[in-house]
């Protein structure tokens, strides 16, 4: 029945040579999803009956000027459907309901810190794009618009302290768990936003905007336990909240598993002085 699809729900979307992320969230004749790339945007129409589904939305990103449609139903607790890629090929997608992940009071474990004399704690994400990361004077620098960066380790619950500084007009960003992007944005001064430094992007706007301008180093303390997020930014928290869902660009939707950081390389320079992470155990 109806009542059965209202939640959210983390997609997979497959052609017959690859897949990426998406998510869903489903109400009582609205919603927002999450394509693969870009923010969370409302659904234009949806309409669910006899445990199937159908929702449009206009495109964000993408290369085409028709609405996004997918059609689906429910089957064994999983939604499988259909849509079509911007050339108009067939593709199929799937859901799984977004499990719930509760927070609680952790027992923190050792720091590690993330930046060491060489890359070896990290792997460029694709080999398509170059890779412009390198370290220089102890600190981790993406030099030009190139490669994002993944951590060859994955987790689950953790703080994040991270000290950066960006050049005029650059754009970066955080993925927690590879799946939820903390902005990195030259908006000094700028009024806050779903897209503004800090935001968890697509979802959650800072209280205020607390980033400093570009040259100066940024100090960001993130703790994020299941979907519940706080963010410290140059001493004054500017987010706490639960999480709806995935930023576009995700590395997967797979919500229910610990992920690696991965860092925004494809967007802008940006340079990290300090990455120490300290997991809950």
């Amino acid at each position: 029945m109806a009542g059965s699809l209202i939640g959210r729900w983390d997609l997979v979307v497959s052609s017959a040579s690859e897949s990426y992320p998406s998510w869903l969230e489903v109400g009582d004749g609205v919603g927002r999803f999450v394509g693969r790339v870009g923010s969370a945007r409302p659904l234009r129409e949806v309409s669910v009956h006899d445990e199937r589904i159908h929702f449009s939305l206009p495109p964000q990103y993408e290369a085409r000027k028709d609405d996004l449609v997918f059609e689906g139903r429910l089957e064994g607790g999983v939604l499988k459907g259909t849509t079509t890629a911007e050339d108009g090929s067939d593709l199929t997608w799937r859901g799984t309901p977004a499990p719930e992940l509760p927070i609680y009071e952790p027992r923190w474990g050792s720091t590690i810190s993330l930046i060491g004399e060489d890359l070896s704690n990290w792997i460029p994400r694709e080999t398509k794009s170059k890779n412009n990361w390198s370290i220089a004077n102890g600190a981790l620098v993406n030099g030009a618009v190139g490669a994002d960066l993944v951590t060859r380790s994955r987790f689950k619950d953790f703080r994040l302290l991270a000290e950066y500084r960006y050049p005029t007009g650059s754009n970066s960003g955080i993925y927690l768990r590879g799946r939820y992007e903390m902005q990195i944005f030259d908006d000094y001064g700028a009024k806050p936003s779903v897209g503004s430094s800090a935001a968890i992007y697509g979802f959650l706007t800072p209280s205020k905007n607390a980033i400093l301008p570009a040259g100066e180093w940024n100090r960001a303390e993130i703790t994020l336990i299941g979907r519940h997020v706080a963010i410290v930014l140059n001493g004054e928290e500017v987010v706490r909240g639960e999480i709806p869902g995935i930023t576009g660009g995700a590395l997967d939707s797979d919500e229910g598993t610990p992920g690696p950081l991965f860092l925004q390389g494809d967007h802008g320079p940006v340079t990290f002085r300090r990455l120490d992470l300290t997991p809950a155990e």
